[in-house]
Order: structure tokens, then C-alpha cells, then sequence
């Protein structure tokens, strides 16, 4: 799916669940732009507040790219804001604060993420914005809450921190290793995001009910906690090892090598033991004492079982490996490479990679992920790149705050706002799509 296209088109006529709500952004890096981001797709408008001179610190991530007046934009930054306009004001100054105060009472919901106790030490918090607005939804993203109960509250958290506390890296820690650090990405972002979105449309819908706002606290800590449940889960129910040894849980679940790349198969019950069995070529396993329970699936792993599906598997990709236990009724699939998700069939058919055209002379798009909610009456994009710092500086302080030309312009020039001229809009490509 390209920029700008749109999918489900059938459904236009019925807008997005979100029209109408105006969202303020005071956000930098992914776990909040991610929410909002999503927001904007559900049709919400996103006002991204970005600090004066420095922006949000996504925008200096590597990699990166150029855009069409030379400003570089990093990776972090285009793949979390999509659809959202940009607000240049310093509101670390009085006069830039108030800007953002008058700003959040024409607004739905507030979101922030500054940091530790940031928002609270510079009046821009729940309760300085709720005071005149008891309507307002404000959203806090942090590492650790915002009620002040918690002994990390001032610690910095990216996704790894929350992560790591959460008990995962340990309990999936192969002996003798280090643990693996990010192994999906940023879920302490991602996830962390999803329940800000929970959190937000939950209030909304109470705001229906009651005519009052409130504030939604998210920690990230909470969000991995709760995403990363089994670690907990299984110790308390005595399953747990020491440490540096292999933790041997009684079914399958591993990975093997093909004759391209490696796959993933899950056995966790008998009969699917049997449907593997008979796969690769072993149905006598099915009568054999030593598979009778599913601790003898492990005790027997390493010595009989892994061989067996390491030599089928031996002429075969990994996907091919992977369709065929699919097709034997047993949880599978390949280890797949970024190009391999790039040129996936179902990837496309389903819209969940965004092509976005380069202005720098690169001739491959960057691709960015897709929508995930898929809605029958809900038309799917179209997308709008991601902002210029302060592009719609201009447009939001006219239409939302009245401001005059006039009155923007002694602000650009006390240094309380900034702006840019907005690009001229990409002349939409004619050849084929283009993906690694």
C-alpha cells in the first residue's frame, strides 16, 4: 500500500470512529507517537507539540533520511507519525506554555511523555490543564506511573528497561548466555502504547456516560508486567529453574534448520504429537513409552526428536517446512528475514506495509508498518507523510487560538514559536511498487 492510497473504499461514507476528536501531543520517541499514530488512522486529529530548536528526539534517530528542505528525519520518527500535524512552541518559556494551555482546552485529549515528572515541573500536567477543562482525557506515558508510589518514578526507561524488569530476558535466557536484548523491537513501546490507546478510548466512553475527563497513567513497567505475564505466572505455579540451566518446559517448542533459513513448530498436546510423528517419517513414536507423557517429549528432545526434524527438513525451506506441518493440523512457521515479511503475500493482501516515497534521490521506499485493526466500516488510509517540525505552526495557532499573521509573527520572532514552510506535495509515482 502506498502513501496516500486507500483501502476499503467502500466505506468512506461512514468516517472513522475518531472523527471529531482532537488530540494534543506533547511526545518524542515511539511509545506515545505509536499510540497516537494509530489515533490519527482511527481518524482522530494529532497536534504534535514539539519543543523549539530541538523537536521530537525521534526525528534524530538512525537511520535516516532527507527531506525535501534538507532536514533529516530518523527512522524512529517516520515510522510513528503518520497523519499528524506539527506545532513548533518553546514551552519552557512562560509565553510558550500558555500557547500549549490554550491549546489543550480546545482539545479532546492531552497525551504526554516528556519524562520523569517533566510535564508536572513545567504546569503542563493533568491537574494545571484539568483545572478549567474537567472534560479533558490526559494520557501519561512513563516508565514507571505518575502517582508517585513507585521507588523507579525518576529512573529513565526506553524499552529495554521495562523489558528487562519485566522478567522476560531472564526467563528466556539461554544458559550460559547473555540476555538478548529488544528481541522483538520496542514492545516496551509498542505494548505500551496499545493500553495508552485502551486506556484513552475507556475514557472516552466514560466521558459519555459522565461528562467528566481523567487522567490515564500508563507505565511501561505495568505494560511489560502484564505482556510478559508468563515469567511471573510459571514461577508461582513451580515452574522455574536455576540459574544457567536449560529451562525444559514439558512440550515443544523450538526452532530447526532448513535448507534455507530456520522455522518454528509448537506441540503441546498428543494428538499433534502423533500428527508430527507421522510427518516426519517416525508413526512408531506414537506406541513408544518414552513419548507417553509430555516430559518424555523433552527428556527425549535433544537426542531423538530434533535429529528426526532436522533431517526432513534437510531438503526443504523454511517455509516449505513450516506449510507442511500447518497443513498436518501443528502450529508452525518460518523464521522469517525483513525481506522475506517484505515480499510476503499476506503482508500486502491485508495493507500492513505503508510505502513512503524518498524526496532524497533514494530510489527504494521506506516502508513502514500498517494498520493492524482492520474494520468493515471503516476505510483504510489515506496516509499522510509524517510533519516538518512546525509546518502547521501557522494553520493550528490561526484556526484553533484565532491568531493573526501579525501575532504568529512577533511569536517566531520572541523565539516562542517556530515555523516552516510546508512541502510542496510528491508527485505520485507511476512505476511498479518497489520492496527489497
Amino acid at each position: 500500500m502506498r502513501l496516500g492510497d486507500t483501502a476499503n473504499d467502500g466505506a468512506r461514507a461512514f468516517g472513522r470512529p475518531l472523527d471529531g476528536v482532537r488530540v494534543i501531543a506533547l511526545e518524542q520517541m515511539q511509545a506515545l507517537p505509536f499510540a497516537t499514530q494509530l489515533m490519527a488512522r482511527l481518524g482522530a486529529e494529532v497536534i504534535k507539540v514539539e519543543q523549539v530548536g530541538r523537536g521530537d528526539s525521534g526525528r534524530t534517530a538512525t537511520p535516516s533520511m532527507t527531506r525535501e528542505n534538507g532536514e533529516k528525519v530518523g527512522a524512529t520518527f517516520v515510522r510513528n507519525n503518520l497523519g499528524k500535524e506539527s506545532v513548533a512552541i518553546d514551552f519552557q518559556s512562560d509565553r510558550g506554555r500558555q500557547l500549549v494551555l490554550d491549546l489543550s482546552r480546545k482539545a479532546d485529549i492531552v497525551c504526554e511523555n516528556l519524562g520523569p515528572g517533566k510535564a508536572k515541573r513545567l504546569g503542563l500536567d493533568y491537574e494545571a490543564m484539568s483545572a478549567e477543562h474537567p472534560e479533558l482525557i490526559y494520557l501519561s506515558i512513563s516508565g514507571f506511573g505518575n502517582d508517585g508510589l513507585s521507588p523507579y518514578e525518576k529512573w529513565p526507561a526506553y524499552a529495554a528497561v521495562a523489558e528487562a524488569m519485566s522478567g522476560i530476558y531472564e526467563y528466556a535466557r539461554r544458559p550460559h548466555q547473555p540476555p538478548v536484548i529488544n528481541p522483538v523491537g520496542g514492545l516496551g513501546d509498542t505494548g505500551t502504547g496499545l493500553f495508552g490507546i485502551i486506556g484513552v478510548l475507556a475514557a472516552l466512553r466514560h466521558r459519555d456516560a459522565t461528562g467528566l475527563g481523567q487522567h490515564v497513567d500508563v507505565s511501561m513497567f505495568d505494560a511489560m508486567v502484564s505482556i510478559c505475564d508468563l515469567a511471573v505466572n510459571y514461577w508461582s505455579m513451580g515452574q522455574f529453574r536455576e540459574p544457567d540451566q536449560a529451562f525444559a518446559l514439558p512440550l515443544i517448542l523450538d526452532s530447526f534448520p532448513s535448507a534455507r533459513g530456520w522455522f518454528i513448530v509448537q506441540v503441546v498436546r498428543d494428538h499433534q504429537f502423533e500428527r508430527l510423528a507421522n510427518l516426519v517419517g517416525h508413526p512408531e513414536w506414537a506406541g513408544d513409552d518414552r513419548f507417553a507423557t509430555r516430559q518424555g517429549w523433552r527428556d527425549h528432545f535433544e537426542v531423538v526428536i530434533r535429529p528426526a526434524v532436522e533431517a526432513w527438513a534437510a531438503d526443504k525451506t523454511n517455509l516449505e517446512a513450516a506449510r507442511a506441518f500447518a497443513e498436518s493440523g501443528i502450529a508452525a512457521a518460518p523464521c522469517s528475514s525483513a525481506p522475506d515479511v517484505a515480499e510476503d503475500p499476506h503482508v500486502a493482501l491485508r495493507n500492513m506495509l505503508v510505502e513512503v516515497e524518498r524526496a532524497d534521490g533514494v530510489d527504494q521506499p521506506v516502508l513502514v508498518a500498517g494498520n493492524p485493526i482492520k474494520m468493515s466500516r471503516v476505510a483504510e488510509g489515506p496516509e499522510k507523510f509524517v510533519p516538518l517540525m512546525g509546518e502547521h505552526t501557522d494553520t493550528v495557532l490561526g484556526s484553533l487560538l484565532g491568531l493573526d499573521d501579525s501575532a504568529i509573527d512577533e511569536l517566531v520572532a520572541a523565539g516562542v514559536v517556530s515555523r516552516v514552510e510546508p512541502p510542496v506535495p510528491p508527485v505520485a509515482p507511476t512505476t511498479p511498487s518497489l520492496r527489497p
